[in-house]
């Protein structure tokens, strides 16, 4: 095991990275397709057939590029979550096994937002072209996207965010207390089990809101879409221990004060 003060550096430079990396992508999901910064879907092509343009080169080879890291970003999210995986990282890497997870998670991630291939030649799935609609779907898509990330931002922070990041693994272990799961009820090492993603809805929402839905995001928000379905096998029982858990969070935090209830 690593000295202490080689633990604490890399779950740290593990943590910055999956924060720029959230940061990139709340532009890359919502500012570039609501405020610019891709090319505009737009001219005769973009009008032809959806049949056709599957049969158009120019079309077909960004869309199988962007599948290609798309399908490497699940892989990478799924393969490092099987329990054979998470055994062999925790046997090697220790109490940075969850640090690692979240590196590599944030690594896939840049890789694709950083080499996506726009496909503005394409059809459209909608588009808000007419006034009024053009001023005011975009508006509506930017307010929707905003209360989006606030909400996740916020379901995070319910869910310990330092744990989903894997700083208080490293904390914990320092300090000798050993590994925060352990003290975890048995209700939430359930529904931990269940729950790939905490905020499914909201990034279905970011997906999908868009004044414009082209080929390259209906090829992102479907195969999110897909995954995001697919990772998460909640039942009733989950939804009741959420329900508890939001419900004792919220007394906690609408408590007066020390001081401050007379």
């Amino acid at each position: 095991m690593a000295p202490a003060l080689l633990l604490v550096p890399a779950a740290l430079a593990s943590f910055i990275l999956a924060f720029g990396t959230g940061v990139e992508f709340v532009r890359f999901t919502s500012l570039r397709p609501l405020l610019g910064g891709i090319p505009e879907y737009g001219g005769p092509d973009a009008r032809q057939g959806w049949l056709a343009a599957l049969q158009d080169r120019s079309i077909l080879a960004p869309l199988a590029w962007d599948l290609g890291l798309l399908l490497l970003f699940v892989g990478q999210h799924s393969l490092m979550a099987a329990e054979r995986v998470k055994a062999w990282t925790s046997r090697y890497f220790g109490v940075l096994q969850r640090s690692l997870y979240v590196a590599c998670t944030a690594l896939a991630l840049q890789l694709v937002m950083r080499y996506w291939e726009p496909v503005p030649r394409g059809p459209v799935l909608w588009e808000a072209q007419a006034e009024p609609w053009a001023t005011w779907v975009p508006l509506l898509c930017f307010v929707l996207h905003v209360i989006s990330w606030l909400l996740i931002f916020s379901i995070l922070l319910v869910f310990d965010y330092a744990e989903l990041m894997g700083l208080k693994q490293v904390y914990y272990h320092v300090l000798g207390l050993g590994e925060p799961l352990a003290l975890k009820s048995p209700r939430a090492l359930r529904l931990f089990s269940h729950l790939r993603h905490p905020v499914c809805v909201e990034l279905l929402t970011v997906l999908w809101v868009v004044p414009t839905l082209g080929m390259d995001r209906l090829l992102l928000a479907l195969l999110l879409t897909l995954y995001l379905g697919l990772a998460h096998g909640l039942d009733q029982q989950d939804l009741r221990y959420l329900r508890a858990q939001l419900q004792r969070k919220l007394h906690l935090l609408s408590r007066p004060q020390d001081g401050e209830a007379e």
